[in-house]
């Protein structure tokens, strides 16, 4: 799922709830030749990861079930017989050798070409005959000439199109499946959508739409289209500047509160200066007026902060949760809550995804296998070795055993020498954790224990000197 589907998904999930309504998911799988075996469970798969949970849909049901396009060729079938029989369509027989020469012309002289009409100059009977030796055959929508189609859209204000400027749109297809735009208008009225929310690249197809709904003789819904998403140098997102998927935020480690907060400030306001929203939140402030017009630019600083936010105000047992599967996939189990709470605690406000407790605080999973080769170089001097061997002598007998009483025994032995308690303090972590940085090294040492730190330091005393 690309992050603008995430994004259209979320603004229609909020419209919703604010509004008491319902969101629906319809999967529109009718373009055959760019089906995806696994693609449908995946995209719910996600959406159920994001929170955004549908009230109609497949698995679901509902009262206009069934909500895959493809399980429902046979409605569409019937309402472009409808169509045909009001001659707001028609029946084009074109090759694909006329259709590229017409594509041609059209570029050239940028205007539609209407030359798919030539059907329409056919007797019944011509087309009948075509029909039933299995001519490949079309349906087109005849798009009225010299008119003007428009529309209201909450974003956008009232849009205008110029009738001569559309294609006469195929509806349905030789292979019997309906295009997008059939298939969309029909289900819509079907499924009485009120509220169209899409991005800004549908707008050009909305009066086709119309014109459709028209046709039918139906109640236009209420139309939004929303902004692009831009890279930072304000082209339209993609993946050459970067990861588009949401799946590829997920296996990274991005919180899915942390990303749909994100995304739903790419285009959209509250009106003040906050930033950070849990769902229900969003839910609450979400309003479609606030939504603007201009492209909104993709910072992925901007997700990393606010995906520390989050992770940051995330209850310790709810946090629990994530990091035992993250430290699992690292090799690290067998750590009970309480010790895991501990972590939590000195870590929180060092991290940015959660992978990071495996990983800046992987001495709390694991005896450092090696020494950071410039702490050592700078941390580690011809004194140090001295100086260890007397703070772990002190540690040895130290009670309570709590990260007080750890520096007591330290600061008493940068006394005896008259050097700066830093200098042990820089060298002690490197013994206990093999990095130069971390929490407090006091607190470290707490959690992780008196043997534990004990072994750890005659280790270090071995190696290091």
């Amino acid at each position: 799922m690309h992050v603008g589907g995430l994004r259209t998904a979320l603004y229609n999930f909020l419209f919703a709830r604010k509004h008491n309504g319902v969101f629906i998911l319809r999967i529109e799988d009718t373009d055959r030749m760019r089906y995806v075996e696994g693609a449908v469970e995946n995209l719910i798969a996600t959406l159920q990861w994001a929170g955004l949970d549908y009230d109609e849909g497949p698995g679901k049901g509902g009262p206009a079930s069934p909500y895959i396009q493809s399980e429902r060729v046979s409605i569409y079938k019937k309402f472009a017989d409808e169509l045909l029989a009001k001659g707001k369509a028609y029946w084009a027989f074109d090759t694909p050798e006329e259709l590229e020469e017409m594509r041609k012309r059209q570029e050239a002289s940028r205007t539609p070409s209407r030359q798919y009409r030539r059907a329409l100059k056919m007797s019944s009977d011509e087309i009948r005959q075509k029909l039933l030796a299995g001519v490949p055959a079309v349906v087109r929508m005849r798009v009225p000439e010299a008119t003007t189609v428009a529309f209201d859209d909450v974003v956008r204000g009232q849009v205008e199109f110029a009738a001569d400027m559309l294609d006469d749109q195929i509806l349905l297809k030789s292979d019997g499946y309906p295009t997008y735009h059939l298939a969309n208008v029909v289900d819509d009225h079907l499924m009485g959508v009120t509220h169209v929310i899409r991005g800004e690249e549908w707008l050009s197809s909305t009066p086709k739409h119309v014109l459709l709904y028209k046709s039918f003789g139906w109640e236009l819904p209420t139309f939004a289209h929303l902004p692009l998403l831009l890279n930072p140098d304000k082209s339209k997102l993609s993946k050459r500047q970067g990861d588009v998927a949401v799946e590829e935020y997920r296996k990274k480690g991005y919180l899915p509160d942390a990303l749909v907060n994100f995304v739903s400030l790419l285009g959209w306001n509250p009106g003040h200066e906050g930033e950070i929203f849990t769902l229900q939140e969003l839910v609450n402030e979400f309003s479609l007026e606030r939504v603007g017009k201009s492209g909104a630019v993709f910072d992925i600083d901007k997700l990393d902060w606010m995906n520390t936010q989050h992770l940051r105000r995330m209850p310790d047992e709810k946090l629990l949760s994530l990091l035992r599967p993250c430290l699992k996939g690292a090799g690290f189990e067998g750590f009970d809550d309480g010790y895991l709470l501990k972590v939590v605690a000195l870590m929180k406000e060092r991290v940015e995804k959660i992978e990071q407790y495996a990983l800046a605080g992987r001495y709390f999973f694991a005896v450092p296998e090696a020494y950071d080769v410039l702490a050592r170089r700078k941390n580690w001097r011809p004194e140090s070795n001295s100086h260890i061997a007397e703070v772990l002598s002190g540690l040895k007998g130290v009670d309570p055993y709590d990260a007080r009483h750890i520096e007591e025994v330290l600061r008493a032995v940068a006394e005896r020498h008259a050097v700066g308690a830093g200098k042990i303090i820089h060298a002690l972590r490197l013994a206990v954790t093999g990095v130069s940085t971390g929490p407090g090294l006091f607190e470290i040492m707490q959690v992780l224990g008196r043997e534990g730190c004990i072994a750890r330091i005659e280790h270090a005393l071995e190696v290091l000197g």
